[in-house]
């Protein structure tokens, strides 16, 4: 079976994206000494998880109301109704896409868009979600 191991986030304006993610999760980017990269560390390496990758956007930025054409990454949180009202807290450039819903016997999922229109997921584990 393969695991993913690695994602990546374009960004049309990194400075923007990197302050963003710091704020709502707390991860730490580092820039790669080889360009216009920067390594996204996620966590600590004794909790499930995995790290990432930042990098400028190639294309346009995706239309509001278009299907995603990506992988989109869910990130484990502790308080969805937190995380979600700050992933779209004003100016920050974010929104809530997809409000808080349950997964039944795993938890409470939501998802937001970042302020480059990336969306991504958000889940807090509750076996008790129904």
């Amino acid at each position: 079976m393969s695991r993913a191991v690695h994602f990546e986030i374009q960004a049309s304006n990194p400075q923007e994206l990197i302050d963003y993610y710091t704020a709502l999760f707390g991860w730490s980017f580092n820039k790669w000494e080889g360009g216009e990269y920067w390594l996204i560390h996620t966590g600590p390496e004794d909790k499930p998880g995995i790290n990432g990758g930042l990098l400028p956007r190639r294309g346009p930025v995706p239309d509001a109301m278009q299907g995603v054409n990506a992988f989109v990454i869910t990130v484990d949180v502790e308080d969805i109704d937190d995380a979600l009202e700050r992933a779209g807290k004003g100016g920050s450039g974010g929104a809530v896409c997809v409000p808080k819903m349950a997964v039944p016997g795993i938890g409470w999922l939501g998802y937001a868009k970042d302020p480059d229109g990336n969306i991504f997921g958000m889940m807090e584990a509750d076996t008790e979600a129904a």
